[in-house]
This record gives structure tokens, C-alpha cells and sequence, in this order.
């Protein structure tokens, strides 16, 4: 499809229900990878810390995404119908965010020394629900919403900003994460954007690299999927 034809096209909301998809696997994982590190094991706790601190920068910066770029949008041109849900997304990113700056403030310490390891899986459950409900409204009342306002152009400067603020080190990886669940089409169409090399290289060097990292962090290559959409 011409590049022209498929700016022009409306949003393709499907790239995020395969990046909820991801986060809800990863954030409901981390409590319980966080109470199994037994006491004094801060080699175990440091591989933990890194996962879980790279989860909560992709997240921060989907999240800071839709604040600057796609509720602006809906309230713009959503009327009655935006008013009535984006007040509540803003909301819930700010009990998120606040989950978050727990999470980070409790991490480095466990991390060094892994005491207050139940503080800090308690603070990941409280994240993980509050993700949760947050992805679920969004599913249910926002991506609709997008669907029919947001053009495919400025879809795709929701993904440019995580990708401009992220370390260019961790793509692949974070890429591999999604691609875990991920609909091999809708995954094509996101790569379809990148460069060729990339196209490439990445459906073959990310499911590797998630599997690697997924033996070291989850203890197998396979952890449970969600099967979400």
C-alpha cells in the first residue's frame, strides 16, 4: 500500500492491544518474581530490578504518549463522548504514575540488599491492578473512540515517542516481549514502518533475545501467556 494511502487511512489500534497484551503478562509475573528471591540472593534481585526497571520505563512512556499526543487529540475532536472518558484516563494515569514512583523509590534498595521484598511485591500487585483496570477502560471506551478520530500518521507518533525517549540497547528486547503474544500481521504491520535492514533482522534477532532473557528472569523461555487480544 502506498505510504500516502495508508497515512491517509484511519488508526490501526491493534499494535496496542498487542503492547497491553505484553504489560499485562510482565507486570503480573513481577510480584511473585519479586517474593521468590530468597533473603541475601542480590545477584538474583539485581536480574529482577533490571526487568522490572525496564518494564516501568516502557510503560512511563506509553503512558506519557497518550497524555501529550492522543488525549489532546480525542478531546479535540471526540465532543461529548471524549469528555465523558479522557478525564478518567488522566486519572488513572496519575494513580499509575503514582504506583510507579513507589515501585522506583522501594527498587534500588531491595535491589542492593533484598530487604522489604514484601513492600515491594505489595507495591507491583497495587501497580498491576491498577494497570489493569486502566487497560481494560481503554480497550472498551478509548481505542473505539481513536478508531474513528486519530489518523494512521498520528497513530504512529505514539510509538515514535517511546521509541525517540527509550535506550536504543533495549528495542530489540522490548520488541521480542511484544512480539511473545503479538499477532504475527499486526507485528509485520508495525515493523513495515522500520527501516529494511530492521525489518529483516528483527522478527528473527527479537523472539531470540526474549527468549534469553526470559530463561534468565522467568526460568524458561515460555512464560504463561494471557491470551488477551
Amino acid at each position: 500500500m502506498p505510504d500516502l494511502l495508508r497515512l491517509a487511512m484511519g488508526a490501526d489500534v491493534r499494535d496496542m492491544f498487542m503492547v497491553h497484551t505484553m504489560m499485562h503478562r510482565e507486570f503480573q509475573l513481577l510480584p511473585q518474581l519479586v517474593r521468590d528471591v530468597a533473603e541475601g540472593d542480590t545477584k538474583r534481585a539485581a536480574v529482577v530490578a533490571r526487568h522490572a526497571e525496564l518494564l516501568c520505563l516502557v510503560l512511563h512512556l506509553h503512558h506519557e504518549g497518550e497524555d501529550v499526543i492522543l488525549w489532546p487529540l480525542l478531546l479535540e475532536r471526540g465532543g461529548d463522548q471524549a469528555l465523558a472518558i479522557v478525564p478518567t484516563m488522566e486519572e488513572q494515569h496519575h494513580g499509575i504514575e503514582a504506583a510507579l514512583e513507589l515501585v522506583t523509590m522501594l527498587l534500588p534498595g531491595w535491589k542492593a540488599t533484598t530487604r522489604n521484598g514484601e513492600a515491594l511485591a505489595g507495591a507491583f500487585d497495587v501497580l498491576f491492578d491498577r494497570l489493569l483496570e486502566h487497560m481494560t477502560t481503554e480497550e472498551n471506551k478509548i481505542l473505539p473512540l481513536a478508531e474513528k478520530l486519530v489518523t494512521a500518521a498520528e497513530w504512529a507518533k505514539l510509538g515514535e515517542h517511546g521509541l525517540s525517549k527509550s535506550p536504543k540497547k533495549d528495542l530489540p528486547l522490548v520488541l521480542g516481549m511484544t512480539m511473545y503474544e503479538g499477532d504475527p500481521e499486526v507485528v509485520g504491520e508495525v515493523l513495515s514502518h522500520a527501516p529494511l535492514m530492521a525489518r529483516l533482522i528483527m522478527p528473527l534477532v527479537a523472539p531470540r533475545l526474549y527468549a534469553s532473557h526470559a530463561r534468565r528472569v522467568h526460568g524458561t523461555a515460555t512464560p504463561a501467556r494471557v491470551g488477551r487480544r
